[in-house]
C-alpha cells in the first residue's frame, strides 16, 4: 500500500543541478525537508502531495484542505475506536 500526503511548501533550495532541487514541507505542523524534482513549476505556498520523501504534484489548496480534514477525521475515529478497547 502507498501513502502519499499533501503538504504546504514553506521555502525553497533552488540548486544548478535541477534534480537536487528540494525544500521544507509543512504537513500540519510536522516540517520536513523534501524533493522537489518532480514538480519544478511548485513555488513557496503551493501544496504538493508528496510520497517518500518526494513532491510528486501540485495540490489545489481546495483539494488539499478538504483532504487534510478527512485525514483529522480518520485520526478522530481511530482515536475514539481506541479508546473503546
Amino acid at each position: 500500500m502507498c501513502l502519499a500526503v499533501p503538504g504546504r511548501i514553506i521555502s525553497i533550495n533552488e540548486s544548478d543541478d535541477p534534480l537536487d532541487r528540494t525544500g521544507v514541507v509543512d504537513f500540519e505542523g510536522v516540517r520536513r525537508r523534501v524533493g522537489l524534482a518532480w514538480v519544478p513549476e511548485a513555488r513557496v505556498g503551493d501544496y504538493v502531495i508528496v510520497h517518500v520523501g518526494h513532491a510528486i504534484s501540485r495540490l489545489d489548496p481546495e483539494e488539499a484542505q478538504r483532504t487534510l480534514e478527512a485525514f483529522r477525521e480518520l485520526s478522530q475515529a481511530l482515536g475514539a475506536a481506541d479508546s473503546e478497547k
